[in-house]
């Protein structure tokens, strides 16, 4: 596994390829008051790009943005929701389309009450992720070698975390179920931003 760091944006002629694993890593969860301090990215390689902002250095990252407002590419993540709205609050770019695995381990995994990346990993892929460094500094302007390895293993293996669920959705037949999820998570997002995150308009 190679980690690559980058400060404020990603190389020019780095290419990811069509789906684009992603993840980010904030001050906290609250989108309009915890900033975006860290984007993960893979293409499942096994290497993974971390861009890391600084509060001096603003969000000026036109070839990360690029990628992640591409039509043609597709972004895997999980909790897809959450990332969504950090990027749009802070980067000003819709990711789309996407891929959540956390939407499709609830459409397929009705077994369980656990759908976090790390009961996934354990369960589908055999590999046991450590969440150690989960509620660490990722403001810091120095990131340690344990939270570069934990932001890294967020994105490494969802890939093949999609591969197994694509499976299981077709299975069920659940994968247009899925996709109609998927499509509609920028819009979820933009809710959650606009201040109804706790409110399920859908209600009575």
């Amino acid at each position: 596994m190679a980690v690559h760091v980058h400060v404020g944006d990603l190389p020019e002629n780095l290419d990811l390829g069509d789906v684009i694993a992603v993840d980010s890593e904030t001050m906290g969860l609250n989108p309009n008051r915890d900033r975006l301090c860290l984007v993960q990215l893979s293409r499942g390689d096994g290497d993974a790009h971390l861009v890391q902002f600084q509060p001096s250095k603003g969000y000026d990252a036109p070839c990360l943005k690029a990628m992640l407002g591409d039509p043609n590419r597709l972004k895997l993540l999980h909790f897809a929701r959450f990332d969504i709205a950090m990027v749009e609050r802070w980067l000003g770019v819709t990711m789309a389309p996407v891929y959540c695995t956390k939407i499709a381990s609830k459409l397929t995994r009705t077994y369980t009450d656990r759908h976090g990346l790390k009961d996934n990993c354990r369960e589908l892929l055999d590999v046991d992720l450590s969440k150690q460094q989960q509620s660490s500094d990722w403001g810091a302007q120095t990131l340690s070698d344990a939270q570069k390895a934990y932001a890294a293993s967020d994105v490494l293996h969802l890939h093949a975390l999609k591969a197994k669920l694509d499976a299981m959705l077709a299975r069920e037949g659940r994968t247009d179920l899925a996709r109609a999820c998927f499509e509609f998570l920028p819009y979820r997002a933009n809710l959650d931003l606009a201040g109804w995150e706790e409110t399920d308009i859908f209600a009575h």
